[in-house]
């Protein structure tokens, strides 16, 4: 039986990981919901957003307490915040709280202006990623759709580029993925698709375009059982990786016989 290569590994910033699933902690109905979630999908980075986060009451377990640092990598991410500033504050003090561990000093960065549509600011995101990876943050930021600011960032040093596959939260899916292949095309950093997936099918699709790896949240935590649909997210991933691995037939505009012609017994 043909197996997916022994090194084939997601490699950012030298670190070495064999998942290709990343997960959120935002939406979960429960810790005990959340915590079966990652014990199924099998995430190896899983992000949290600092702001929304209770840090004054030192007794108040938050999120960091929860999640088992052994097992899984914490990403913090900037979420909530709608300028370049707050994005860069945010992540000096998630520096800060995460220091002492391994990745402390990753960052998924988000500035997102627009409380409706949840968009990110690619200005303010650019203006960010310039002064954190100069102050030697290992950067993800999240980004639109758009090839030319996923080169920008790529060459000011960014870790990777996540674009978005449709908003935050909406579940749509790859509405349109011309541009997203463009951004795979051209990226010399790991691509990974964030926000707006729904199915696994739509994580299967990415990975199949090439991406290196996918962000779920909203699709997992709000599924009527979430273990279960990480789960499937995590076999859809797996199912993309190893198809973009073995190399897709391309599409013609016309039928080809699955069966050889020649030596058809021809009838008189």
């Amino acid at each position: 039986m043909a197996q997916q290569p022994h090194d084939d590994y997601l490699v950012i910033a030298d670190r070495k990981f064999r998942s290709r699933l990343m997960m959120g902690s935002g939406k979960f109905r429960s810790d005990e919901e959340m915590l079966a979630a990652y014990e199924a999908g099998k995430p190896e980075i899983i992000t949290v957003a600092i702001r929304r986060l209770d840090l004054d009451n030192p007794h108040k377990k938050t999120l960091l307490d929860i999640i088992d640092w052994s097992k899984y990598m914490i990403l913090p991410n900037t979420a909530g915040c709608r300028t370049a500033e707050e994005a860069i504050k945010t992540a000096r003090l998630a520096r800060e709280v995460c220091r002492g561990i391994e990745g402390y000093n990753w960052i998924k960065l988000e500035v997102i202006p627009d409380p409706k549509y949840l968009l990110p600011d690619p200005e303010g995101t650019l203006e960010a990623a310039r002064v954190l990876v100069r102050e030697g943050f290992v950067v993800l930021p999240y980004i639109n759709d758009d090839p030319v600011l996923a080169k920008k960032l790529e060459e000011i040093g960014t870790a990777t580029v996540m674009p978005l596959a449709a908003p935050i939260g909406s579940g749509q899916g790859i509405v349109y993925f011309g541009q997203i292949q463009i951004i795979i095309e051209q990226a010399r950093v790991p691509v990974v698709i964030d926000a707006g997936l729904g199915a696994p099918s739509d994580a299967a699709l990415a990975m199949e375009l090439g991406a290196d790896a996918v962000l779920v949240n909203t699709a997992i935590a709000k599924a009527k059982n979430p273990a279960l649909m990480a789960e499937a997210f995590r076999l859809g991933v797996e199912a993309g990786r190893k198809a973009f691995l073995a190399g897709r037939i391309p599409k013609l505009p016309y039928a080809e016989a699955s069966s050889p012609l020649e030596g058809v017994v021809q009838w008189r």
